[in-house]
């Protein structure tokens, strides 16, 4: 037989041998370095008197009572509140925190279209749009309209 040919299980197989260069990787050693740990000075936080504005304490109108707003007041803690068409999510919670002193989770606004009416037998007459703020207050408190 030739070099070249090897009888495995009385098969003849063409064996080619090719030398592979191997070379080899360089490893540079990596220098770790001890980081610095600085000491942070915490700070207490100072608790700020929030300044309420003359607007903000005007943009909350009244409360909106209907069956609706009792049936969300019970289930999901929330007080329904007519303001201002130009107020804001902040000067209403603003408004809320300094008139009634609670905690306010969250504040949904919406607009309410006004509806068209008639107005005599030819006419039809709309009533204004307004701003409705549903307000969320955190458990453990409620909102007294009593005031007792």
């Amino acid at each position: 037989m030739s070099a070249d040919k090897k009888v495995v299980d009385k098969k003849v197989v063409d064996k080619k041998v090719t030398a592979k260069k191997v070379t080899a990787k360089k490893v540079t050693a990596k220098k770790v370095t001890a980081k610095k740990v600085v000491d942070k000075k915490v700070t207490a936080k100072k608790v700020v008197d929030k300044k309420v504005t003359d607007k903000s304490l005007q943009s909350v109108l009244s409360p909106h009572v209907t069956e609706k707003a009792t049936m969300v007041a019970d289930k999901l803690n929330q007080v329904i509140f007519k303001v201002r068409k130009d107020a804001t999510k902040i000067q209403v919670k603003e408004a809320i925190e300094a008139m009634f002193k609670v905690d306010v989770k969250a504040i949904n606004l919406l607009n309410v279209k006004g509806k068209t009416k008639r107005a005599s037998r030819s006419r039809m007459g709309k009533r204004s749009d307004w701003k409705k703020a549903y307000v969320s207050i955190q458990a453990g408190q409620e909102i007294n309209f009593t005031g007792e």
